[in-house]
């Protein structure tokens, strides 16, 4: 049964189009995957289904009483001024409800009843007397335990905010929830919740995402949208890179019939003049004008083919032996000042070839034993040992390059001994083609300096190549052929990545952090399997167990305690937890500056000095994560 419609959506922003004549339906129990590349108009669309955006022609369609719930990626769209998790509505039924019983101590008539049991009724429909346990088993889901204790949300980080807003959204159960990248703020632990519970939810869901393991788990639909035109496949990712597959087959069939139709069509109508059959030239003419609208329309259908990275990478060969230790870390332990360790006794050993992947949630550490590794973080316990004849690459999350105004072109040619064949052929595998490739440094968005950073650094061959967060600004196409490239890859690669997907399929090895440590896994799902066995297992037992060892048999005298300063503990506790409030608030400061960077990065106004800027505030906020995760 449909619960909404979207009916021949146009959208036009200046002279793009970005939705061309959209329509599909979402029905009741749809959990549908809404892909894309960055840029192609999908959150365009669901501010259309809101209201946002009103549409150049077509209609949105909510059939009978259907409730829409959305998430967006901006937090500044998303209502928190209120003091409390409740929605507004249920505050509002409970004011009328107090009110109601007040009046019913002096009137007993039949209607003041009925206004009773109907908004009794009201409220229990929309599950108020059980939605302090809902929203305390979401948020603890998510990640956030005592957060509903809070008076304040506002004083929340951006993260934090994003996971309360979709607590509340979950918890209010609409017939359909409409979600914008909902696993951008959530760490390994809360993505699998909210995967399971997407998967059993009972309304229909339909999630902007590039995560396809997330999109593997929940979705039993894939909508695509590619340069304002939508294609629906069934299933999962799985089942969409198949099915993808096959139409793109069948699609460039018909188009080169239709392009040797055309072809043969014009030929005849050329015939027609040359033999002045005007009639049948015009009824030729007009045969060829349909073909050409229908030839147009079929390779629309067909992937834009914009921004798209393509590789052909033969693995070169390395001096020295495979089996070469590159890498070697021994009992390695980190702190800030006075705050408890981040990590500590951290071990392994990283050969010539490896890959090696950095896993674990927010806080723990990983970008900061990445900085480590590379003789950017001073400080610590242990030891690392890296080969003295390796050569080392690195790329970040946005980076910077030395000249703005320099094209891709240029700064490909100034940073190697490629032929300008050579070159702009390279650059075209990265999706720079055409005049893309003369296009300055300061005008690229972030997706795009990621893909030239990525060909410049690879095109160096180092033997040791640090990546952070690689995948995070681009799509999911984009992704898989990085994929392919590093599988390929003949050096060694240590990677701090949340993408699962991109883990599973390029570690050889994964370097999982857990309970302020890290050890060695073969794969991503067996390191998973660890941290699920110890929250069901927890170490507190353990210290349990030990407590009760410890304590004395009835025939033993017990030991003095140690005397503990109680005041002085209070203290510290205090402390800690105005510093934690403290660093909640720089970290929110730091992620709106962040976003306003990002923003010019897409608009291309950005300068040399905002990349420079958002590298450093990228560091210090991790700096200020891992602070925070050692106070907690």
């Amino acid at each position: 049964m449909p619960v909404l419609s979207v009916d021949s959506i146009t959208v036009s922003f200046e002279t793009r189009r970005v939705l061309d004549d959209i329509s599909f339906t979402v029905n009741q129990g749809d959990k549908i995957a809404f892909i894309g590349d960055n840029g192609a108009g999908k959150s365009t669309l669901f501010k259309t289904i809101r209201g946002v955006f009103t549409p150049e022609s077509g209609r949105v369609i909510l059939h009978g009483n259907s409730t829409v719930g959305f998430l967006s990626q901006n937090m500044d769209e998303q209502d928190l001024s209120s003091a409390t998790l409740k929605p507004r509505d249920m505050i509002d039924t409970e004011i009328r409800m107090k009110q109601i019983e007040s009046e019913m101590e002096t009137d007993h008539s039949r209607q003041k009843l009925d206004e009773y049991a109907a908004i009794t009724s009201k409220y229990e429909a929309m599950g108020g007397y059980d939605y302090e346990f809902r929203i305390k088993e979401a948020l603890a889901g998510l990640g956030l335990k005592d957060i509903s204790d809070r008076t304040d949300l506002m004083t929340l980080s951006g993260g934090e905010k994003m996971r309360v807003c979709l607590a509340r959204l979950i918890v209010e159960r609409p017939d359909i929830l409409m979600l914008d990248e909902p696993t951008n703020h959530l760490d390994a632990d809360a993505i699998e919740w909210l995967e399971d519970y997407l998967s059993a939810y009972g309304g229909s869901v339909f999630v902007i995402t590039h995560d396809r393991h997330f999109i593997d788990a929940f979705a039993n639909r894939v909508i695509e949208l590619d340069a304002g035109h939508i294609t629906e496949y069934r299933g999962n990712y799985d089942s969409y890179k198949t099915q993808r597959e096959e139409f793109l087959k069948t699609q460039k069939r018909v188009v080169e019939n239709l392009e040797k139709e055309l072809e043969h069509q014009l030929d005849v109508k050329q015939t027609m003049l040359s033999h002045r059959n005007i009639s049948g030239y015009h009824q030729r003419e007009k045969m060829v004008d349909k073909l050409a609208v229908i030839l147009e329309k079929e390779r629309s259908r067909l992937p834009s083919g914009e921004c798209k990275m393509s590789f052909n990478v033969v693995p070169e060969e390395r001096e020295g032996a495979s089996d070469k230790i590159v890498i070697s870390v021994k009992g390695v332990s980190k702190k800030y000042d006075d705050s408890p360790m981040i990590f500590e006794d951290i071990s392994f050993e990283l050969k010539a070839n490896e890959k090696l992947f950095l896993a674990g949630p927010n806080g723990c550490g990983k970008s900061t034993l990445l900085s480590m590794l590379r003789g950017k973080v001073a400080g610590f316990d242990g030891s690392v040992f890296i080969s003295a004849s390796s050569t080392v690459g690195f790329m970040e999350q946005f980076v910077p390059f030395e000249d703005e105004t320099a094209t891709c072109y240029v700064e490909l040619i100034r940073r190697s001994d490629l032929t300008v064949t050579e070159a702009r052929s390279l650059l075209a595998r990265f999706g720079f083609r055409g005049d893309d490739v003369f296009k300055t440094i300061n005008v690229l968005s972030g997706g795009e300096r990621s893909r030239l950073y990525l060909c410049l650094i690879l095109e160096e061959n180092p033997d040791i190549l640090f990546l952070d967060e690689p995948t995070n600004h681009l799509d999911i196409e984009s992704r898989e052929i990085l994929e392919d490239a590093l599988a390929l890859y003949s050096g060694a690669i240590i990677c701090v990545s949340h993408d699962r997907f991109f883990i599973e399929k390029c570690a050889d090895k994964v370097l999982g952090f857990s309970n302020g440590t890290a050890k060695l896994y073969d794969t991503y799902e067996y390191y998973r399997k660890d941290v699920r066995k110890a929250r069901e297992n927890p170490p507190v037992k353990e210290a349990k167990a030990k407590q009760e060892k410890s304590e004395p048999k009835p025939h033993e005298k017990p030991a003095d305690k140690p005397k503990i300063n109680q005041a002085q503990q209070r203290k510290i506790v205090a402390q800690n937890k105005n510093r934690m409030k403290e660093l909640e608030r720089l970290i929110e400061e730091k992620e709106l500056e962040q976003k306003a960077l990002e923003e010019k990065f897409v608009s291309g106004e950005a300068k040399k000095d905002d990349y420079e800027l958002y590298a450093c505030n990228a560091a210090v906020i991790e700096k200020m994560y891992d602070e925070y995760g050692s106070l907690c």
